[in-house]
């Protein structure tokens, strides 16, 4: 989808972090933009910042783990802007802890959220990027899903790496409809995602990959051209196609170093 201008995109988790980053960025193209967070104010002061800067942007709160709230996002773009051309799926949980620290009901949470809120959001959503003629949907994920590097938050790992093959499998289906899917997996980046973390026994110290921290901002960015490129895999970080040749030509050498450097560091 090359041409954003006057084209509506639906954020959900836009109220912050790599959301925010990317409504401010879609409206930056010309893109019309609703903003939906479950902390309303949030959702209002980025739709707000849009609107401010010259752009068109409206808010609302949503729950998407609510099938309610989903048709009032969907019903809300209809009758503000009259079409929907991009969904990006940006909501998730993370609970954190060893495995048999961790119960059950809160890997169900992480399904809930993390997972099959897209797969609602997705199969809501879908019929209106088909009457558009062209549509993209962008899924984030994270480099949690591609390889391991902590064992502490295991469900968001697992909902994560679920995300990434719904994403490509549908891929196969949606991309000769000419509508487009970016798996967003994203490094470190300056979130607040540990609002979202729920820990479990000792709390741990939090490990990311040995990348470098990046803006919400930049990685909004890199969203936009990836959708205009129709990109499928978006990484933040150029380096993690390294070490995911490293797995994929000696993936049992990779596990092993993972352990010892995981085991070491702890």
């Amino acid at each position: 989808m090359q041409e954003l201008k006057d084209r509506v995109a639906i954020i959900s988790g836009g109220g912050s972090g790599i959301g925010r980053g990317s409504a401010l960025a879609f409206a930056r193209a010309g893109m019309k933009v609703l903003v939906a967070d479950i902390a309303a104010e949030r959702a209002e002061a980025v739709a707000n910042e849009i609107r401010t800067a010259g752009g068109q942007a409206h808010s609302i709160c949503c729950d998407v783990t609510q099938e309610r709230d989903i048709l009032a996002l969907r019903d809300m773009a209809l009758e503000q802007f009259g079409a929907i051309h991009l969904v990006m799926n940006n909501v998730a949980v993370l609970p954190s802890g060893k495995f048999q620290e961790v119960p059950l009901s809160e890997w169900q949470r992480a399904f809930e959220v993390n997972l099959l809120s897209c797969v609602r959001i997705i199969q809501i959503l879908l019929p209106e990027l088909q009457k558009s003629g062209e549509g993209h949907i962008v899924n984030t994920a994270s480099t949690a899903g591609l390889y391991p590097y902590t064992a502490d938050r295991l469900p968001y790992s697992s909902t994560k790496a679920a995300l990434i093959s719904l994403s490509e499998c549908l891929s196969l289906d949606l991309r000769p409809q000419n509508i487009g899917i970016t798996c967003l997996c994203p490094g470190p980046v300056r979130t607040n995602i540990i609002e979202q973390m729920k820990f479990h026994g000792a709390k741990p110290v939090f490990k990311t990959p040995e990348l470098a921290l990046l803006d919400p901002e930049d990685v909004g960015e890199m969203v936009v051209k990836a959708v205009r490129e129709n990109t499928f895999l978006l990484l933040t970080h150029p380096q993690v196609q390294d070490i995911l040749r490293r797995r994929a030509d000696d993936p049992e050498k990779f596990l092993e170093q993972q352990i010892l450097t995981v085991n070491n560091s702890v």
